[in-house]
C-alpha cells in the first residue's frame, strides 16, 4: 500500500482527521496545539495522525493536499486547511457548522 493510499484510507475511515506534529495530549508545535485546542473547544471527536512518527506520512500528506505545512485538517474527506484557516473558520462559526455537518450559511 502506498503512502497516498494510507492517507486516503485514514481520511475515508474517519469523519474528522488532524494530521499534526505530536499527539493531542502532547503536541510538538504551537500550530498543532492550537488546532487541537480549537477542535476540543468544539467538542469534536477526531482522529489524530502524528506525522513525526512516520516520515512517509509527513511528506506524503503535503503532496496529497498540495499544502506545504502541517497541521492539516480534513472533515468528511475534504481538506479544510492548516492552523490559521481553522482558527479563522472557528472565529466566524463556519468550523462549528462544518463539524455539525451543516453547510456554511
Amino acid at each position: 500500500m502506498t503512502v497516498q493510499d494510507r492517507i486516503k484510507e485514514t481520511i475515508a475511515n474517519n469523519r474528522i482527521v488532524l494530521f499534526m506534529k505530536g499527539t493531542p495530549h502532547f503536541p510538538q508545535c504551537g500550530f498543532s496545539g492550537r488546532a487541537v485546542q480549537i477542535l476540543e473547544a468544539c467538542d469534536a471527536e477526531f482522529a489524530a495522525v502524528d506525522v513525526l512518527a512516520d516520515m512517509e506520512i509527513r511528506e506524503g500528506v503535503k503532496q496529497f493536499s498540495s499544502w506545504p505545512t502541517v497541521p492539516q485538517l480534513y472533515i468528511d474527506g475534504e481538506f479544510i486547511g492548516g492552523s490559521d484557516i481553522v482558527m479563522e473558520m472557528y472565529q466566524s462559526g463556519e468550523l462549528q457548522q462544518k463539524l455539525a455537518g451543516r453547510p456554511a450559511a
